[in-house]
């Protein structure tokens, strides 16, 4: 506001100027005043005058100018910085934990995240050595971490993203977890097409997959629906570099053991 009455009051005294300026040419030929060089002289003093004040204005107009644009600047900054967190609020990975939520520990067991139970007492742990895990157990991949997803060199990442990445992470847990699921039950209690793929377990089983839990290619093909391209070979690779997996090779198969 306060510019803005600036600007109004340096118009006005230009008008002014201009108009006297005009009156005193007026009256001189009117009187024909016989002083025409004082005349002329103070004519040339309000045109300096006003010069001056022309040239102040056009400065401050530049200054405003730029003040203008360095706000749209920062106005175009903040939609940016404002889009990026909507884009983050609307795109939070599904194995993030949430507010009222605790994450798996670390060193394998489950990935899904649990719910913190509020109305059960914590259980008292029991003294003496801990108990073994239970035999049935399934082994699940834990998720990558941001700054394992950083580690990974550019050329082995391509275009493939942290919730792409992720995302396989999630569907190879599925796909072990439907396996050890056959492999854990009786077999008496199987139809005839889990006993056939409880056979087929067996037969990839070697003396280096002993005691460990692995999974085939044909195995991502039928229990998580995925194609087993070159895209997702390479996010393999990318497992493999994050030691998440490891492979072993024999009888025409690759298998893929999870560490």
């Amino acid at each position: 506001m306060n510019h803005h009455c600036e600007l109004e009051e340096v118009t006005q005294h230009i008008n002014d100027k201009i108009s006297m300026i005009k009156r005193l040419l007026e009256l001189r030929a009117v009187a024909k005043d016989p002083d025409k060089q004082g005349t002329l002289l103070k004519i040339e003093q309000e045109v300096s005058a006003i010069n001056k004040l022309l040239d102040r204005f056009e400065k401050y107009v530049g200054e405003q100018r730029g003040l203008l644009k360095h706000l749209k600047d920062l106005e175009g900054f903040f939609q940016e910085d404002e889009q990026d967190a909507l884009h983050l609020k609307n795109n939070i990975p599904p194995h993030m934990p949430k507010r009222g939520q605790q994450a798996a520990p670390q060193g394998g067991g489950q990935v899904a995240v649990q719910s913190r139970q509020t109305d059960a007492p914590p259980a008292p742990q029991e003294q003496g050595p801990p108990r073994k895990a239970h035999r049935n157990q399934i082994k699940e991949m834990e998720f990558i971490t941001v700054p394992e997803f950083d580690s990974i060199p550019p050329y082995m990442k391509g275009r493939v993203t942290y919730d792409q990445l992720n995302a396989a992470v999630q569907s190879i847990n599925a796909a072990v977890t439907s396996k050890y699921k056959i492999l854990h039950q009786p077999i008496k209690t199987l139809n005839n097409v889990s006993r056939t793929l409880h056979q087929r377990f067996k037969d990839q089983e070697t003396k280096d997959t002993k005691g460990q839990f692995f999974i085939v290619e044909q195995d991502i093909r039928e229990f998580a629906q995925l194609k087993v391209d070159k895209r997702f070979v390479g996010m393999l690779n990318m497992l493999r570099h994050c030691q998440r997996l490891k492979e072993v090779r024999g009888g025409g198969l690759t298998r893929f053991i999870l560490l």
